[in-house]
């Protein structure tokens, strides 16, 4: 089930090998948007802000240790394209163990936190309980997420990007069962949807675990007797570490405009949840591609095939930019519709929200397209770093702007959503600009 990326024709080996991590991200967003989804239809609009606001909490934090193995996952894919198999087996060991105790410490830090955290957000008041009731219950749900990202990283990195797809449709269908069944036919409310998640996140994680370990022979460690080498934990830690700030940098700018959108009250927290489900949707194929992008990238460059690199992004560019007018044209087309599908028909504030914030930032899919596909390859050619000025470069923007603009009268919340394209496009000048000269 694993593709050598290092061969055969290019567009098509990267086409089928994102196909499956698409379609595997597209049920993960199942999780959260079920919960949103039922949520906003059985519970109202008060509930849809309390769930939807957690969901950009939720990013922020899962986002430390997707970045971690993220970080990981290139450097599984550079020793596979060398070709060393004792190389690849120390990397996993190291970063399994790197990763499970910063999971455990996140774990901590966030339950001993939640209060200060929310009050940071501006939550208001009579959201507060629910939003507290439903992350308490969420943030169970972490150890879960260390296993599924760390073991779908290591098999993605291999070229196997089917396995994890077939562990995430099982578990969405159950998520979304366990949905109806807590929160309509129990009637546990917003608590009843953390815990349909919660549940079906250990399914997807620790079955994926088990599966490795069970029919991955080549890729089990022990740690008795586990000796840590220095050159091996350095290239981890710094790959990872890297990533992780650029993925924590990345959603602690959604974070802190999560704050800003949330002192405009209940509606526009309503419409922005609503809305960033369907944002969510409707980019990560794009998203995908880039860490596709960035598997394919990373085996060739352990393979040293710098020629193959060159012709994969000027392919990958191209894909990812029709692919975005693509998407751009449908979401501008059907906001209303796609909105009506979180609110009810007379939720009109709501709905005229998030129909204004998918027409302007949904023009502009393509700057976020290209932004995924510059990530993958510096994170992929050892050059982490650039992925984090670029991620700087664009949530910076981004959050000056929304808080600038917002606070001009005459602009009001409208300046949040133009702040987001205008961030995607700057950080995409430099990030071209600088593959252009450098390589």
């Amino acid at each position: 089930m694993t593709t050598d990326l290092t061969r055969g024709p290019i567009l098509k080996t990267m086409l089928l090998f994102a196909v499956p991590m698409i379609l595997g991200n597209l049920l993960q967003q199942l999780y959260n948007v079920a919960d949103t989804l039922i949520v906003g239809q059985f519970l109202g609009p008060d509930a849809l802000a309390a769930v939807g606001s957690s969901y950009t909490l939720m990013t922020f934090l899962t986002s430390i240790l997707l970045g971690l193995c993220m970080g990981s996952g290139a450097v599984f894919s550079i020793r596979r394209g060398e070709q060393n198999q004792e190389g690849l087996k120390d990397s996993i060991l190291h970063s399994f163990v790197m990763i499970a105790i910063l999971a455990v410490l996140l774990n901590i830090a966030v339950f001993l936190l939640m209060d200060p955290i929310l009050h940071f957000l501006q939550v208001p008041e009579r959201i507060y309980s629910m939003m507290r009731t439903y992350l308490w219950i969420i943030f169970y749900g972490i150890t879960a997420t260390f296993f599924y990202n760390f073991f779908a990283s290591l098999l993605r990195a291999v070229g196997n990007s089917v396995t994890p797809l077939v562990f995430l449709g099982v578990c969405a269908v159950l998520n979304i069962i366990l949905d109806l069944l807590f929160v309509i036919r129990f009637g546990w409310g917003v608590a009843g949807a953390a815990i349909a998640t919660v549940i079906a996140q250990y399914v997807s994680g620790l079955g994926l675990c088990l599966y490795t370990f069970a029919f991955c022979p080549e890729f089990r460690f022990s740690l008795r007797g586990m000796r840590l080498k220095r050159t091996v934990f350095s290239e981890i830690a710094r790959f990872s570490s890297l990533t992780c700030l650029q993925q924590s940098v990345m959603n602690l700018g959604i974070l802190m405009v999560q704050g800003l959108v949330n002192s405009f009250g209940p509606a526009v927290m309503a419409a922005f949840a609503a809305a960033v489900k369907i944002d969510s949707f409707a980019y990560m194929p794009v998203q995908d591609f880039g860490n596709a992008f960035s598997t394919f990238t990373a085996q060739n460059f352990g393979a040293k095939k710098q020629e193959r690199i060159r012709l994969g992004m000027k392919s990958a560019v191209c894909c990812s930019i029709f692919f975005c007018l693509i998407i751009s044209s449908c979401v501008f087309l059907f906001a209303k519709p796609l909105m009506l599908l979180f609110v009810k028909p007379d939720q009109v504030e709501i709905l005229s929200i998030g129909i204004q914030y998918l027409r302007i930032e949904g023009s502009f899919y393509f700057g976020i397209g290209c932004l995924f596909l510059l990530y993958g390859f510096y994170r992929a050619v050892e050059r982490p770093g650039m992925s984090v000025v670029l991620t700087v470069i664009s949530l910076g923007t981004r959050v000056l702007l929304a808080y600038i603009l917002s606070a001009i009268p005459a602009i009001g919340v409208v300046g949040i959503w133009w702040s987001v394209p205008i961030g995607w496009i700057l950080a995409d000048a430099v990030g071209f600009l600088y593959l252009k000269k450098k390589y």
